[in-house]
């Protein structure tokens, strides 16, 4: 049953979120996340900070446009400041001036609620803070802005001296704030200490004259407890809870809105949003940190690809009797989905629930159920890892079963790698291949020997199988298996693909590392060709003999580049070039 009362979500993924080290928002980005916030129904999404850059100030006017055509559903947009500076007159501070004139119809202003701070950092006396506060959002409400107050350090502050830290939250209010929010602004605080002070808060706020002014929270993680804070802060009466999506922000980051969401809609019962909107969490993670440019953390909770996976083999088996032995809500209900991973660990149940995923029917005898499982361990035992490569567990279980999918068959490649007296370092893969009954031969250039054989084998196929141009490869690691071993160890690479709707991954095994590079470069293409559509080998028709059109001239030998070699027999033809494609290895 949906508990009473409203609680008020409040997205600072653009501001805070992007404080994280190594990102930087276009305002393009900046409207693509906050459309996806609307769609989740986040009440409010702070965008930024435009008295600091032309950017925030872009996006604010850009929103403004799109949120008339309905862009950003019933979502608001705040912007974000600092009360003014001490000594100063409010109308002759730029900064407020530059607030008041937003777009955005609501303003969060950060003042100092800890003492210490305000002597040390402000160099100002208590009450000279007090009267920016209350003179800066009188200002803005002067000026037809809502006003949110978010008052920084404000646990500290109150540890230290809470007769301080409640007066400036209580002098906000009565200035014209319309909410309080209270920071843990250097994420140390622990749950029970958040409970107990945003208690003092809220009973601090229950006469009239405050009846009105929402308390909300705005946790950091420094100490690992951000959404555990953000609970407890709504258990003692908090009616806004502020966050980033994916817990991304400074330092460690802030707490994940989208778990808070989960946390409190399934867990505690409050009807935040539609149970539509609910499963988009997962994929709203996942388009965030695309535009963020971050590798996305499969152990996210709820929206991680490993949220719901099951590796034990007593595990995997109960859950696929009983679901919620081992899962804790509906994946679905966040937009995810059950996993079962295969490993070392995985007994037949597992196995042929993987399979039956895949679209494979495992034969009804044990015995070939039993193989297959023997296969699986001894390959794990050698070193592959199948945990995060789906891909090249189906195209095995396919081979191993009759159903082999084959789009191409190598004769031989061969990469060298230079260091050239200018310092630019440049790799040459050349690979023979047979495609739809011709043999191609395909050298080119790329930053590593990967890309260059992932250009190279593009150029050989791209004619037949157009569907390779959208391939992209978005991540590639490699791991030394046994380090004791020195440059002799088992090398272990994993790649992982995309072709802009979704993403695989593949594995390959060996102790040449160019190998095992092949081997998963080999399997993505294939996988990506099969979950395509492509035909197999023998089943697409080509150009006959000599009817392959000979490649254009070779790019400057300044950037990379792909040439065709010319054929050492009749049937032979050069391949199209291509654009080298891939990271550089």
């Amino acid at each position: 049953m949906a508990r009473c009362g409203v609680i008020q979500l409040y997205d600072t993924t653009l501001r805070d979120g992007s404080q994280r080290e190594g990102v930087s928002l276009t305002v393009v980005d900046k409207l693509r996340i906050a459309e996806r916030l609307g769609e989740l129904g986040i009440n409010f999404i702070e965008g930024g900070y435009p008295a600091s850059n032309h950017r925030d100030r872009e996006f604010y006017e850009r929103a403004k446009t799109l949120a008339r055509q309905g862009g950003f559903g019933k979502s608001e947009f705040v912007a974000f400041g600092t009360t003014v500076r001490k000594g100063l007159p409010v109308a002759q501070d730029a900064a407020l001036a530059t607030l008041a004139s937003s777009p955005a119809p609501i303003v969060t202003l950060v003042g100092k609620a800890w003492a210490r701070q305000v002597k040390t950092v402000l160099a100002a006396s208590r009450e000279e803070n007090l009267d920016m506060v209350a003179s800066s959002i009188a200002f803005l409400r002067q000026a037809k802005k809502r006003v949110f107050f978010d008052a920084e350090h404000f646990f500290d502050g109150y540890y230290e001296d809470a007769a301080f830290a409640l007066e400036v939250v209580q002098t906000a209010a009565r200035a014209g704030a319309e909410a309080v929010v209270l920071c843990d602004t250097n994420g140390g605080m622990l749950p029970f200490r958040v409970h107990e002070a945003t208690a003092a808060v809220i009973a601090a706020f229950s006469t009239d004259e405050f009846s009105q002014v929402v308390v909300g929270i705005h946790a950091h993680n420094d100490s690992g407890c951000a959404i555990a804070n953000s609970l407890e802060a709504v258990r003692a009466g908090a009616r806004q809870v502020q966050g980033t999506v994916n817990g991304y922000g400074e330092r460690v980051g802030n707490a994940d809105l989208l778990a808070l969401i989960a946390d409190l809609q399934l867990k505690m019962g409050y009807d935040l949003i539609t149970p539509e909107q609910l499963r988009l969490l997962t994929p709203t993670a996942r388009v965030v940190a695309g535009i963020f440019n971050i590798a996305f953390d499969p152990h996210l909770p709820y929206v991680g690809s490993s949220a719901f996976s099951h590796k034990g083999g007593l595990h995997a088996s109960a859950a696929l009797r009983q679901h919620d032995t081992y899962e804790h809500i509906d994946p679905a209900a966040v937009g995810n989905f059950s996993r079962i991973v295969i490993s070392e660990l995985a007994g037949k149940a597992a196995l042929r629930a993987k399979a039956q995923s895949f679209g494979l029917a495992l034969p009804a005898d044990e015995r070939t159920t039993q193989e297959l499982l023997d296969l699986l361990k001894a390959r794990e035992g050698a070193g592959y890892s199948y945990e995060v490569a789906d891909a090249s567990l189906e195209l095995l279980l396919r081979d191993r079963l009759g159903e082999k999918a084959s789009f191409f068959t190598l004769e031989s490649f061969r990469v060298i790698s230079e260091r050239r007296p200018d310092g630019v370092s440049t790799s040459e893969a050349t690979i023979k291949i047979h495609v739809d009954g011709q043999r191609f031969i395909a050298t080119a250039e790329g930053n590593g020997p990967v890309n260059a054989l992932d250009a190279a084998l593009r150029m050989a196929i791209t004619r037949s199988y157009p569907q390779v141009e959208a391939f992209e490869l978005t991540d590639y690691k490699v791991r030394v298996l046994d380090e004791s071993s020195g440059t002799d160890a088992v090398i272990r690479t994993l790649i992982e693909t995309s072709d802009g709707q979704s993403s695989w991954g593949t594995v390959g095994v060996s102790e040449n590392v160019i190998e095992a590079s092949w081997d998963a470069l080999v399997d993505a293409i294939t996988y990506g060709l099969f979950a395509a559509g492509g035909a197999g080998e023998g089943e697409v028709g080509g150009a006959g003999e000599g009817e392959v059109a000979a490649a254009p001239a070779a790019a400057p030998a300044a950037a990379p580049h792909a040439a065709a070699l010319p054929a050492p027999a009749p049937r032979d033809a050069a391949p199209r070039d291509a654009a080298p494609h891939g990271e550089g290895t």
